[in-house]
């Protein structure tokens, strides 16, 4: 989402990234920096936004849906606090299912 804010298409790495999000197997050890790595560049590029580009239209995916900005940035916002309660949700059953 991020990079259609920015008013850029995915690149083909992007898409590939996507396709292994699906692969099963990853280690905590993997997955976490990964998360932190990706929040971190996240905050970094949603800074860089000007207020005064909230408004401006934006396409998003192959069937090129119009939004803007500013629009984005919330869903972006909204799609990374639900990823981070999935992931603290998933740590509370792990740490219960081992006592």
């Amino acid at each position: 989402m991020l990079t259609y804010a920015e008013g850029k298409e995915l690149s083909h790495a992007q898409m590939d990234a996507l396709r292994r999000e699906l692969d099963p197997g990853a280690a905590r050890d993997e997955l976490f920096p990964e998360i932190a790595g990706a929040l971190e560049e996240g905050a970094s590029r949603v800074r860089a936004f000007d207020a005064s580009q909230l408004e401006e239209s934006r396409a998003v995916g192959k069937k090129r849906l119009p939004t803007t900005v500013g629009g984005l940035l919330v869903h972006i916002a909204e799609h990374a606090q639900r990823h981070v309660g999935q992931a603290i949700t998933t740590a509370k059953v792990v740490v219960a299912s081992r006592k």
